[in-house]
């Protein structure tokens, strides 16, 4: 016959009361970190993007693309490289490109936006000189499926402007034209790079209409967020390529736009160079730095790159094929900036808070 023991009996309780303490503990910790690891992988917005791309090569990245779930694919440039005058020609390349699978899954699932460069505009390191550009715009746009009744069909250039308003937040993107509108440049006949810096005040990259148009979008934007796409890069210089650096006044100039503006959050992604990079500059008045975010290309690259001055860059130089995108998290108010290659593999990040 079982005889009752005290002290046996309030061990046995107190070790239950331990048991049961321990694992209510377990469950809440382990909610918090679902929690967090939720808020990790679902941002609030994504943009993916990426430039340099060619149809008869094969792109590795489109299933790496869907994988981070975008909002929006935006083209940063050189969508096709056709170098032609021979629209028929230009539209055939816009035709392969549409062809690729992977990129129609993409197209399925993902709104698309973007801009061109030389090599889809039609003439390489071209601009406001092209005779064909008019011709080739209507190309470009039938390719972004453009309605026949969009205004951008009677604009003079490609710039357009993309709203994207959430319950908690908005991002403004700005796609700009880089092409249509862009004067000469001045050949660097002293050293073995491209080109150099024109005269201070000398020429433009954006033309008249353009900036007006860019100005008021910033002027009246009360966006969380403000996204400016150029094909080249703005920031670094340094190289001799193409480069908003070419039009050092069009650099500060959009500098002070942005100052007096007032827009929140303004950061730039850019393409053309077959490099990935950060780079990242402070502006006078303004409370968070501009970054500009270079991904280039989807399909081939500066494979032999070794090194290259640009004194505004954050990290290290990624020539390896790539695409980019932006985590928008609107409750910290900030941009997780990622370089991601094939397999997904996230080949440099850069965390903005704004």
């Amino acid at each position: 016959m079982y005889k009752p023991n005290k002290d046996c009996d309030m061990k046995l309780m107190t070790s239950v009361l331990l048991l049961i303490v321990f694992l209510s503990a377990c469950k809440s910790t382990e909610k918090t970190i679902n929690v967090e690891q939720t808020k990790q992988l679902k941002p609030d917005f994504t943009i993916a993007f990426g430039s340099c791309n060619k149809s008869n090569l094969p792109n590795l990245l489109w299933d790496d693309v869907l994988n981070t779930n975008p909002d929006v694919w935006v083209w940063g440039g050189d969508i096709v490289y056709a170098d032609t005058d021979n629209m028929n020609k230009l539209a055939e390349e816009y035709k392969k490109q549409n062809e690729v699978l992977g990129y129609q899954s993409l197209k399925r699932k993902v709104p698309v936006i973007g801009t061109w460069d030389d090599h889809d505009y039609g003439l390489n390191d071209g601009g406001v000189e092209y005779k064909m550009k008019k011709e080739s715009q209507q190309k470009f746009l039938d390719f972004m499926d453009v309605s026949y009744d969009d205004p951008l069909r009677s604009q003079e250039g490609v710039y357009a402007v993309h709203n994207y308003n959430l319950n908690n937040g908005s991002i403004k993107v700005l796609v700009l034209d880089t092409r249509y509108f862009r004067t000469g440049l001045t050949k660097d006949t002293e050293t073995e790079k491209r080109n150099k810096p024109n005269n201070y005040g000398e020429g433009t990259v954006l033309g008249r209409a353009q900036w007006q148009w860019l100005e008021n979008e910033l002027n009246r934007s009360t966006a969380n967020f403000n996204i400016i796409v150029s094909s080249i890069q703005v920031l670094s210089y340094e190289h001799g390529f193409e480069t908003w650096g070419n039009f050092p006044h069009e650099v500060d100039k959009l500098k002070s736009i942005i100052a007096t503006s007032k827009a929140k959050g303004v950061a730039i992604i850019s393409g053309d160079r077959h490099i990935s990079e950060f780079s990242k500059t402070e502006i006078d008045n303004v409370s968070f730095p501009l970054i500009d975010f270079t991904s280039s290309g989807l399909t081939h690259v500066y494979s032999s790159f070794t090194s290259e001055e640009n004194k505004y860059r954050m990290g290290e130089v990624v020539p390896v094929i790539s695409f980019g995108t932006l985590s928008f998290d609107f409750d910290n108010n900030q941009i997780l900036f990622k370089i991601i290659g094939d397999n997904g593999a996230v080949l440099g990040e850069l965390t903005q808070v704004y």
